[in-house]
Formats: C-alpha cells, sequence, structure tokens
C-alpha cells in the first residue's frame, strides 16, 4: 500500500514546481495574441504563404467591440434607461392612445346616431333630437359617409398640426450629421485604403523584429516605449512583471529573420497600419535567478511564426509595433 502511493505523494509535491513555471512560449508576447489593428482588430487577418491556415483571434485589445444589435452578445438596455433603447423598440402606441378626443368624438357621432336607429328614426336624428328622414337603407348609407367624411377632415387637421409643431432636430435628423461625434461614425465617414509598401517599410519590420526581442531580454522598457504602441508596452510590463514574481527571466537572443511576407497594408486617417507575416528563429530560454534552465535552450534554435502589427503616422515618425498574433 506504500508503495502505491509513494508515485502520488510524489506528483503532488511536484504540482507546485508546475504552477510556477513559466509557459513555453517566453518570448516577446509570451506566445498569445494582443494589441490593436484599428478598425480591422477583431478581423482575421488575410492568409499568407507563411500563414496559409487560421490565425488566433485577440486575446487581449483594448479597442472596444462595435456594439451590434443583431450580435447574439448584445445586451438590450434595461427597461428603466429609455435614452440607451434602440429605435425600433419604441413602437408607435396605435391611434386611440395617441387621440383619445378624436376616438371619443368619433364615438360620440356612432353612438348617438346608433340610437336614433333603434328608437324607430334616421341616423341624424339623435343629433338634433328630431324623428324623421333617413329611415330607408339608402338614406342609412348616405348619412354614414358623410359622417365619416367629416371625421377624416377632423383626423387630417389634427394631423397636419401635430406634424408642424413636432421639431427636425432629432438625433435621426437629416442635420444630426453635423454635430456627430467623429468616433462612433470614423469607420463609416473615413473608410480604410489599402497603400503600398517599400523596402526600406520590410526593411524597419525586420529591423523591429529584433530589436524588440532584445529589449524585451533587457528588460528595458524604455526602449520599448520607443518601438511599440503604450498599449504593447504595458503588455509587455505585465508579462515581464510576472516573470520575475516567479524568480523567473526570459532571454530572446541570436535573432535570425528567415522570411517574411505582407498580410495586408491599410490607411485610417492619418495612421497607416501594416501587418505582416514574420518567420524567425532564434535562442529561447528561461532561467531561474541562478542560471537553472527552467524552459527552452541555451543551444537549441526555435523556429517562431507570428503576425505582427505595425503603425505610423504619415508624413511623421516611425513604424512601431501595435499587435502581435500567433499563427496556426
Amino acid at each position: 500500500m506504500r508503495i502505491r502511493l509513494l508515485p502520488l505523494a510524489t506528483a503532488a509535491l511536484c504540482l507546485p514546481l508546475f504552477a510556477l513555471a513559466p509557459a513555453a512560449d517566453a518570448r516577446a508576447g509570451m506566445g498569445s495574441s494582443m494589441g490593436s489593428r484599428g478598425s480591422r482588430t477583431y478581423e482575421p487577418p488575410p492568409r499568407t504563404s507563411i500563414t496559409p491556415s487560421w490565425t488566433r483571434p485577440m486575446d487581449r485589445s483594448m479597442t472596444p467591440r462595435t456594439p451590434s444589435y443583431s450580435s447574439p452578445s448584445y445586451a438590450a438596455p434595461s427597461a428603466g434607461n429609455s435614452f440607451n433603447r434602440p429605435a425600433f423598440n419604441n413602437a408607435r402606441p396605435p391611434f386611440a392612445m395617441r387621440h383619445p378626443f378624436l376616438t371619443g368624438l368619433a364615438g360620440g357621432f356612432l353612438g348617438a346616431g346608433l340610437f336614433g336607429m333603434l328608437s324607430g328614426h334616421g341616423f341624424f336624428s339623435g343629433f338634433s333630437g328630431a324623428g324623421g328622414g333617413g329611415g330607408s337603407f339608402f338614406g342609412f348609407i348616405i348619412q354614414v359617409l358623410v359622417v365619416a367624411f367629416i371625421i377624416n377632415l377632423i383626423i387630417k387637421f389634427w394631423r397636419k398640426r401635430s406634424s408642424g409643431n413636432s421639431g427636425g432636430s432629432g438625433l435621426f435628423s437629416a442635420g444630426a450629421g453635423a454635430g456627430a461625434s467623429p468616433f462612433s461614425s470614423q469607420p463609416q465617414q473615413s473608410p480604410s485604403q489599402e497603400v503600398t509598401l517599400t523596402g526600406d517599410d520590410y526593411s524597419a519590420f525586420q529591423q523591429l523584429l529584433v530589436n524588440v526581442q532584445a529589449a524585451w531580454s533587457s528588460q528595458d522598457m524604455m526602449s520599448l516605449q520607443r518601438m511599440a504602441t503604450p498599449e504593447m508596452v504595458s503588455y509587455f510590463n505585465n508579462q515581464l512583471s510576472e516573470l520575475t514574481s516567479r524568480g523567473a527571466r526570459n532571454i530572446v537572443s541570436d535573432v535570425q529573420f528567415l522570411r517574411g511576407d505582407l498580410s495586408e497594408a491599410w490607411r485610417e486617417g492619418t495612421i497607416t497600419y501594416a501587418t505582416v507575416a514574420l518567420q524567425y528563429s532564434a535562442i529561447d530560454v528561461t532561467t531561474d535567478s541562478m542560471g537553472n534552465v527552467l524552459d527552452g535552450s541555451k543551444t537549441e534554435r526555435q523556429t517562431i511564426t507570428e503576425l505582427w502589427t505595425f503603425l505610423r503616422a504619415d508624413g511623421r515618425g516611425n513604424w512601431i509595433l501595435s499587435a502581435i498574433q500567433q499563427a496556426g
């Protein structure tokens, strides 16, 4: 019995060690998909010769998803907040509720006419108290048409008066676009445009790949701030802090660029984006504070394929890293 329990006890003692072990992908980004690609953040990048299969969607991004009423994940606003309700939920009330005076007037006409008929007099006798005329069926039809014509004239007059008093500066009016927020409708007002890259751009991408991995390995946050967006720098900082809390350090050395392929390049307003597939090899090793290897190897090279997205302001500035995505 003791012999059988010995392997179980050994495995239980080793569980904390496995929990503290860093992830197998410990390079910059730690093998996750994170960052932003402008309005295309949640769209899969086009496939390339290097990445012919799917690309993992973003695990982390500060770009908010655009709400869609048809999306299953869209949560309808609460009933108490009338400002956030979709327009199609505000069903127009029936005519009887919108115009109680007119419906009451029509009911009075019909009630008086029916009273006159039941008492043996004409349809209009109920209004005047007289008891003559209108006894034939043809006369009854004429009287009904006259009453309907009068009610129709009153309704038309009421509608024209109501439409004349209503304003035309509502949220969905034609003039609302002049004061609309540029952030909520930027993709529609300024659609993205495809751009052409040059050889200098591809050279900059290769150099950024090497420099980012070097700054990551030396935990040089100042250099990372010059080569990546604040969003990506915050992710790098969190990942490096996680490694430090485990008493580990990751070093990516001898980075060699193998080949690359453009996935897409486009412009949104004054910002140009470029997503490229990068295949490179490197020595990726994670050690503890004493230099003992926790993951990877100090001698065996690893081949990595990822999609990196870069951005720059047109006419000024350099390319900087905006997102990293893992290839399937």
